[in-house]
C-alpha cells in the first residue's frame, strides 16, 4: 500500500467531520497520514457570547484528540468573514502550508457551498494546486458538508462521482461530530444525527455498501 498524504481543509470546525469525519477515520487506521486545515476561529470575531467560545475551545482540543491527526492547522480567520481578507494573502499562507506538508491528496469544500467561507477556502487552496508551483498535489477532491453543500445554487449542484465506504466508521463519525454538541439540532434541521446518519446510507445505497461519504473528483493524477 502506497502512504498517502492527505490534507483535509474546513472553513469551520466541523466541516471536517460533516463531509469527511469517516474518510478521516479509514484513512488513518489504513497508515495514511491526515492533516487538518482550519482556517476559522470565533474568537476573531464579536458575534458569540463567553459561554460559546469557552465551549468552541474545548471542542477543538476533544476533537483533535478524537481523531489523533498527523498534524493540525489553524488560521484563526474570523468567522463568516473571508470575503473580507486579501486572497492573496491568503494564498501565501495556504501555500507554505502545503509547502510544509506536501499532500498529495486534497479534500476541500465544494465550489458550489452556500457559504462564502466555503468557497473562498476552495479557492484559495485551489490556487495551491497547480502543479507547476506544488508537484506534489496529485488528486483534489470536494466532500459534502451536509447544510451547505445541499444548498447551493442550481447552476452547478454537487453531483458525486466518488465514494468512500464509512461503514465500519459511522458510529464513530458520529461520534466526533457529537463533540459539537453546539452545532447539533433536532431533526429536520440538517445536522441533526439522524439526517446526517440518512445522508449516509443514501451515498451507501448508491455506492453498494451501507454507510458511504460522497465527493466531487476534481483532479486526479496517476
Amino acid at each position: 500500500m502506497v502512504k498517502r498524504k492527505i490534507l483535509v481543509a474546513s472553513p469551520h470546525p466541523d466541516d471536517e467531520t460533516l463531509g469527511a469525519g469517516g474518510t478521516i477515520l479509514r484513512m488513518l487506521a489504513e497508515g495514511h497520514e491526515v492533516y487538518w486545515l482550519n482556517f476559522t476561529a470565533m474568537q476573531n470575531t464579536t458575534k458569540f457570547s463567553k459561554d460559546i467560545l469557552d465551549r468552541r475551545k474545548v471542542q477543538l482540543n476533544e476533537i483533535e484528540i478524537f481523531y489523533h491527526f498527523s498534524g493540525v492547522y489553524h488560521l484563526d480567520m474570523p468567522t463568516t468573514e473571508l470575503e473580507k481578507i486579501d486572497s492573496g494573502e491568503a494564498i501565501d499562507r495556504v501555500g507554505r502550508i502545503f509547502r510544509e506538508i506536501e499532500p498529495d491528496f486534497l479534500i476541500l469544500p465544494d465550489y458550489n457551498d452556500a457559504h462564502s467561507d466555503h468557497k473562498k477556502v476552495f479557492e484559495w487552496c485551489y490556487a495551491c494546486s497547480k502543479i507547476f508551483r506544488f508537484p506534489f498535489v496529485r488528486q483534489v477532491m470536494t466532500m459534502e458538508i451536509i447544510s451547505e453543500t445541499d444548498f447551493g445554487t442550481p447552476m452547478n449542484p454537487f453531483v458525486p462521482n466518488y465514494y468512500i465506504d464509512i461503514t465500519d466508521y459511522m458510529e464513530q463519525k458520529i461520534n466526533a461530530m457529537k463533540i459539537y454538541d453546539t452545532e447539533l439540532g433536532a431533526v429536520p434541521f440538517p445536522r441533526s444525527i439522524d439526517n446526517i446518519k440518512a445522508r449516509a446510507m443514501i451515498n451507501g445505497a448508491t455506492a453498494g455498501v451501507r454507510y458511504a461519504e460522497a465527493f466531487r473528483l476534481i483532479k486526479c493524477i496517476v
